[in-house]
């Protein structure tokens, strides 16, 4: 039986798709203005920044050292104040009785500002965000240290979330039980103990 649960935040908890056009609107016209950017690639790094960390994106897209920088100076300053709404499943989640974390990746004033408008900060026993512009640390680093402070076992744990390459891979790592929060037809080959589209699938496994 767990005792509880390690969940990300964006496209875990909300849809990105759902504020993308207004959050990152300031970048979009840096990015599309860019005399150095390839314009054939320019739509699938907007879509990729609604799935992962920023300074992925701009590695694996080649972006020139500069617009990296002026990205990085941009989002880590920006907050996000607009009304924001979970997947309608999430309450599945809400209503469990085992503790509960949050631990997302990003710049750390976005990430908290978005958990603010999301009210959601008292379902959690602790919140951290992994930012990659203040710490080294990544997600198992932080599993890790929950597990510690917490003494939980990998037995003990599930973490849920949609990034086959973040906490699902650091919590396979640990030994931990991961629940892909993703459709059938994304990311089919990835690694996981479970699966779904829908988070009142987490409830059976507990």
């Amino acid at each position: 039986m767990k005792r509880a649960l390690i969940l990300d935040l964006d496209n875990t908890i909300y849809p990105v798709s759902s504020i993308a056009e207004n959050l990152f609107v300031q970048f979009y016209a840096l990015l599309e203005q860019d005399p150095n950017i390839d314009t054939s690639i320019i739509e699938a790094a907007k879509s990729e920044m609604t799935r992962r960390p920023f300074q992925h994106v701009a590695d694996d897209f080649n972006f020139s050292p500069a617009l990296k920088i002026k990205g990085i100076e941009l989002l880590k300053s920006i907050t996000y104040n607009s009304p924001m709404k979970p997947y309608a499943d999430y309450h599945h989640i809400q209503s469990s009785g085992l503790d509960k974390f949050l631990v997302t990746t990003g710049f750390t004033n976005l990430q908290y500002s978005k958990i603010k408008q999301l009210d959601i900060v008292d379902d959690f026993k602790e919140i951290r965000i992994v930012d990659p512009e203040v710490s080294s640390k990544t997600k198992l680093d932080i599993f890790k240290e929950l597990m510690d402070k917490y003494r939980y076992t990998p037995a003990d744990l599930l973490v849920i979330g949609d990034d086959p390459q973040s906490e699902i891979k650091a919590a396979i790592t640990l030994g931990i039980d991961t629940f892909l929060y993703a459709s059938d037809n994304h990311h089919p080959d990835a690694v996981t103990t479970y699966r779904g589209d829908n988070l009142e699938k987490v409830l059976a496994i507990l």
